[in-house]
């Protein structure tokens, strides 16, 4: 009778509705990986082998595969929604009971640990104090949301151009033929005794701002010798320098004015060609600011001097400019945002503007991804069947890379587990003919008289 392969039929088909009933139940579920159904034909044996007229007793469920394929990207306004774009599995940690999953929708717990809903740790390397990846072992990632500390100005960078038809500054005696010029000594309160100035904020070491002003002062050739040759300083600047309205004490000294801190100096072509004194023989194109030390409890700068890098200024026919001027000090600030970039950096953003490497998003792969244990609340655990976990940051390998802001969504096809769905009714429909047909042939051989 063929109870047995109807049977077997009804079996199979109702198993088939159940794995796409399940892929239509979690269509909307981020990171699912729908299942397919794949069935094996039986055939009963003898001892002896079967022969050629052997005919099968039904069908089995031989397994039922999970298809790893890649699903839709949707954004987010998450900065912890982090979406897996390739192979691939986020690293998760329950108590050091290691998972994997695909969902990547994440949040943060009072211990500034990134977990998911399920509160799994995701794992990474953790950066130091100076952004520095501790790139060994995989552990649970933690956000540092503690204060950036400030950091005290060391350099000021400023590329200027210095117009070559100033005069020197002074008052000119208006019968003199040529045209006589008499200097006047330099003063913060006079805007006459300098041709030009700039400022650029500086901090200390506590963070605090200060502001630092440098003044330039064309240089009368036929008052002040140029350095003999080989020097091919054919125009001279002097250069003072003060931080909060109160002038620095000069230390360029030679025939310099006394409180100048340096003398530079450009050569036919406009070019910067010296800096006396130079802030050291490995930058000779900048000179050092000597910032005065407080007397208080405080002491704004640690550091007395500041080095004023001139490297690119020119001396041309132009009106002053100042092209770019910056500098390496900032004061303290808060966490404001984090992002995570394609290779899973995560990136920190301060109130002062500064960014910072907190950690970095480690990944997973599989030699066999079919071979996976599903854990349900979407993770996985690797089996002997799935190999050992191939571990390493995204991008790297045949791993994917990462899209913060947004979350994986369900590779389920509805459309076309709809249409299995309708097949799989038709095949349980056409087995229950069978087993329908062979009672209504039993219930003849019954009645026969």
């Amino acid at each position: 009778m063929g109870f047995q392969q109807g049977l077997s039929g009804l079996n199979a088909a109702s198993k088939s509705l159940d794995v796409i009933g399940n892929n239509i139940s979690n269509a909307n579920t981020v990171g699912f990986k729908m299942a397919q159904a794949q069935f094996a034909d039986v055939f009963a044996n003898s001892l002896s082998g079967a022969g050629t007229s052997g005919v099968g007793i039904g069908t089995k469920v031989q397994t039922v595969q999970q298809l790893f394929t890649q699903g839709n990207i949707s954004s987010t306004n998450n900065p912890l929604d982090i979406a897996i774009n390739g192979a691939g599995f986020f690293r998760m940690s329950t108590n050091g009971a290691i998972t994997y999953s695909r969902n990547g929708q994440f949040s943060l717990d009072k211990n500034g640990n990134i977990v998911n809903a399920q509160g799994a740790n995701l794992t990474g390397y953790l950066a130091d104090t100076n952004g520095v990846l501790a790139t060994g072992a995989a552990v649970p990632l933690t956000i540092n949301t503690s204060d950036i500390a400030p950091k005290e100005t060391d350099t000021v960078n400023a590329l200027l151009n210095l117009d070559s038809r100033s005069l020197v500054p002074g008052t000119q005696v208006p019968v003199a033929i040529p045209p006589v010029i008499i200097p006047v000594a330099f003063s913060l309160t006079d805007p006459l005794s300098y041709n030009n100035a700039t400022s650029v904020a500086v901090f200390d070491s506590l963070g605090n701002s200060h502001v630092l002003q440098t003044f330039f002062v064309r240089v009368d050739s036929a008052t002040r010798p140029l350095p003999p040759a080989p020097s091919t300083v054919t125009s001279q600047w002097d250069v003072f320098s003060a931080v909060d309205g109160v002038l620095i004490a000069g230390t360029a000294g030679g025939t310099a004015p006394a409180n100048a801190v340096a003398t530079i100096g450009f050569d036919n072509l406009g070019k910067l060609v010296d800096v006396t004194p130079a802030f050291a023989a490995t930058d000779p194109r900048a000179f050092a600011v000597a910032v005065p030390v407080s007397s208080g409890a405080v002491t704004p700068i640690s550091t007395p001097t500041i080095k004023y890098d001139l490297t690119g200024t020119t001396q041309y026919g132009a009106a002053f400019s100042v092209n770019a001027i910056k500098q390496d000090g900032y004061t303290s600030g808060k966490l404001s945002k984090f992002n995570t970039s394609k290779d899973g950096t995560i990136v920190g953003s301060y109130t002062n503007g500064k960014t910072a490497v907190l950690g970095q998003i480690v990944m997973a792969n599989f030699v066999n991804s079919n071979g996976l244990q599903s854990l349900g609340d979407n993770q996985w655990t690797e089996t002997a069947t799935s190999g050992p976990a191939l571990v390493a940051p995204p991008g790297s390998g045949s791993l994917g890379v990462l899209t913060s802001n947004a979350t994986e969504d369900s590779n389920t096809d509805l459309t076309g587990e709809l249409v299995n769905m309708i097949t799989a009714q038709r095949v349980y429909q056409a087995n229950a003919q069978t087993i329908k047909t062979q009672d209504q042939i039993l219930q003849t051989l019954v009645n026969l008289r």
